[in-house]
Formats: structure tokens, C-alpha cells, sequence
């Protein structure tokens, strides 16, 4: 335990392991760099050995990698730090569709916890709480990030998630924490809630695509919003986000009607 934030330990999650819980099996670790590394690395020695929802938790993560390379850390004992084995039907192109999928696991699981997450295009997870607009954010406030990576016929899907950190703590304006959220939760909590959503989406992933995202769509606050989307080389791709694309694209139409179909890229939300 760390200053009144208990550990995460096999014993402690071995509850949440079938049959009795949502999760295959969990391997955890004291500390790790980067969940996803770890699982990556795992996954292609023994893929037979991690099955569909199995997972890998560390107890804090020091290194834990976010899209474009971003590094993620957070201080001990405060955040959720896990990756995950889904082992999707969809395949090729489709497979864009899993930060969606996961994003939307995560909203719920958050939302059954007491906080009104929302999915922000493409993988991560928001609430509206801010006083004051954080350039790109505006009043939106980050709690969960994702990070999915294909290793074969598997993905590896890494979740962290903000739960015990004090305003203090967090490492930009524009992040929150269940806890300062006002949420009384705790890790263990969010792991078994987050596990049974996650199962929950996967399976109706395979069972029908399409009305999937339909629900991804339903909990994407990104959607209706001016945006300007940094896609890497080029200039932004600005105008109104109006929907998904088949391959889990995000379409910015512009002031002339124009529609743009952006695969990957970090939104700044602007004020119309």
C-alpha cells in the first residue's frame, strides 16, 4: 500500500478471474514499463498461453507508451494500468474499429462508476468538467487513454485509467481523475468493471459490426463539434466532425461541404 492506495496484486484480482469474473486469466506485476510492451512481447513467444481477455496489469507503470510515441506515467498506486488480448472475428481494415470498440467499453464501464465519460475520437475517454476551456479541449477533461496494437490474429488493447490521482497529480491541464471527479472508487473496482464491459463489446463486435458502431457513434462526443485535425504532414483537416466511416474513420466536413475521411490524427476541438 502507498500512502492509503492499496496495492494490486495477484491475490487481490484473482476474484475477477473466470469463472467467477470477466477476465481469462491476469498476470500482474509490481511494475512495468509498459503494459503493452510486456503483452506484445508475450503474445508473439506464446500465443496459445493468453486467450481471448486474458490480462496483463502492472501495479504502476513508468513508461507507458500512448499513440505517436507519447510517453504516459503516473505516480505509484493511482491509475489503472492494463492491456488486454481480444481475439476479434473482424480482420483487415475492420480492425481499425478496436480503440473504438475499446473506448466504448471503457465509457460504459466508467459511466456504471458514477462519471459521465464520453468516447473522444479515436482513443480517449472524457468528461466535461473543466471551469475554464484548455486550448483543444475546451472543457473536456481526459481520464482514460487506449492503445491497440495487432500481434497476429490477436490485438493488444492497453487501458489506463485515471482513478486515484489528486488534482496535484495530474500532468496537464486538460486530465481528470475519477477521484477528482468526485467518484469513490478504487482500481480494483474499475478493473472489474472495465473487464465486463470490455467482454460485453467484444462479443457483440463479432455477434454485428455494424450495430456496433452505431453504439461507438452514440457515445463519441467528438461528433458535432468544429474540430481541426492534426493528421502528421500537411495542414489540418478543419471543419465539423459528422460521423464514422466504415473503417473507423472520422469524417470532417468542411464550410464548403466537402468530406474528409481522416484514419488517424489527434482532434483539437474549436469553437465555432
Amino acid at each position: 500500500m502507498t500512502g492509503g492506495r492499496p496495492a494490486l496484486t495477484a491475490e487481490t484480482v484473482a476474484p475477477l478471474v473466470t469463472p467467477h469474473g470477466p477476465l481469462a486469466l491476469v498476470a500482474v506485476t509490481p511494475e512495468q514499463e509498459s503494459t503493452n510492451t510486456a503483452l506484445v512481447a508475450a503474445l508473439k513467444d506464446d500465443p496459445e498461453s493468453w486467450p481471448h481477455m486474458a490480462a496483463y496489469l502492472a501495479d504502476h507503470q513508468t513508461a507507458g507508451r500512448g499513440r505517436s510515441g507519447r510517453v504516459w506515467e503516473t505516480p505509484q498506486g493511482v491509475a489503472l494500468t492494463v492491456s488486454w488480448v481480444l481475439r476479434p472475428r473482424a480482420a483487415g481494415p475492420d480492425l481499425a474499429w478496436a480503440p473504438l470498440v475499446v473506448g466504448l467499453a471503457t465509457v460504459r464501464a466508467l459511466r456504471s462508476l458514477g462519471a459521465d465519460a464520453w468516447l473522444k475520437w479515436p482513443n480517449d475517454v472524457v468528461v466535461e468538467s473543466g471551469d475554464e476551456d484548455v486550448p483543444g479541449w475546451g472543457r473536456w477533461r481526459k481520464v482514460a487513454g487506449i492503445l491497440c496494437e495487432v500481434v497476429g490474429d490477436a490485438v493488444v488493447a492497453g487501458t489506463g485509467v485515471n482513478v486515484l490521482q489528486s488534482a496535484e497529480e495530474l500532468p496537464v491541464p486538460h486530465a481528470a481523475s475519477l477521484a477528482t471527479l468526485g467518484a469513490d472508487t478504487s482500481r480494483l473496482q474499475v478493473l472489474e468493471a472495465l473487464g465486463a464491459k470490455l467482454g460485453e463489446a467484444a462479443a457483440a463486435w463479432d455477434a454485428d459490426p455494424a450495430a456496433i458502431r452505431e453504439e461507438v457513434a452514440e457515445v463519441c462526443a467528438t461528433l458535432g463539434w468544429e474540430v481541426a485535425v492534426d493528421v502528421g504532414t500537411g495542414a489540418p483537416v478543419t471543419g465539423r466532425a459528422v460521423g464514422l466511416g466504415r473503417e473507423g474513420s472520422l469524417i470532417v466536413e468542411s464550410a464548403r461541404g466537402g468530406r474528409t475521411a481522416v484514419l488517424a490524427g489527434d482532434v483539437r476541438v474549436r469553437r465555432a
